[in-house]
């Protein structure tokens, strides 16, 4: 569950946050700050790890395209995941290159609004700043099934319907905890117009 869905359930039943987690993990997890990355209130991602790093060639008008996994709540839906919201990228960089005005920008960011943080991850932090027309949907889309890899383990993929939108990435399909996803640029247009057009 990602952490802006995961408040609003918590925020519509009342509940807190912590009573979203596994029975084990709860007591632990009331004591844990939230680490909110993407946050969909001033459209702030970053990320100091290699696998993010690739997102510092976004260029304004770009879209940065954001999923989680999910399961039904009070219902019989099985986890997949989902299209959770974009970023109409307004400017992205590694930190350390931005001006100090983008970065007072990033500032409702986690890694920027801790400063400890934000020092020791300076020199590799990249930071995304959605702009106008940025969103976090309404409604969650899903876009994965059940495959199996290699080893004829399950885990889940880009649906074939999906596909059709967003392209097959190099037949890199398995979406689960997985590095950045570029859309080929034959099918830039329609993914960008279906992802504008979720509500």
């Amino acid at each position: 569950m990602t952490g802006p869905m995961a408040i609003q359930m918590a925020a519509h039943t009342g509940k807190p946050l912590s009573d979203f987690f596994p029975s084990v993990r709860q007591a632990a997890m009331r004591s844990q700050s939230m680490h909110l990355d993407p946050e969909f209130t001033s459209f702030t991602y970053g990320d100091p790890t290699a696998p993010k790093a690739g997102l510092r060639r976004l260029a304004a008008g770009d879209l940065l395209v954001f999923y989680a996994g999910l399961r039904g709540y009070d219902c019989d839906l099985a986890a997949g995941l989902y299209l959770i919201g974009y970023f109409e990228v307004a400017f992205a960089g590694l930190a350390r290159d931005l001006t100090e005005e983008q970065i007072h920008l990033c500032g409702d960011n986690f890694h920027v609004r801790h400063e400890s943080v934000f020092l020791a991850q300076r020199d590799r932090l990249v930071l995304v700043k959605g702009g106008c027309g940025s969103r976090f949907l309404t409604k969650a889309v899903k876009i994965s099934v059940m495959g199996r890899d290699q080893a004829g383990k399950p885990l889940k993929v880009l649906s074939p319907k999906m596909q059709q939108i967003f392209g097959r990435f190099d037949g890199k399909l398995s979406f689960q905890r997985s590095p950045t996803r570029w859309v080929a640029n034959e099918h830039v247009p329609a993914a960008a117009c279906f992802v504008r057009g979720l509500a």
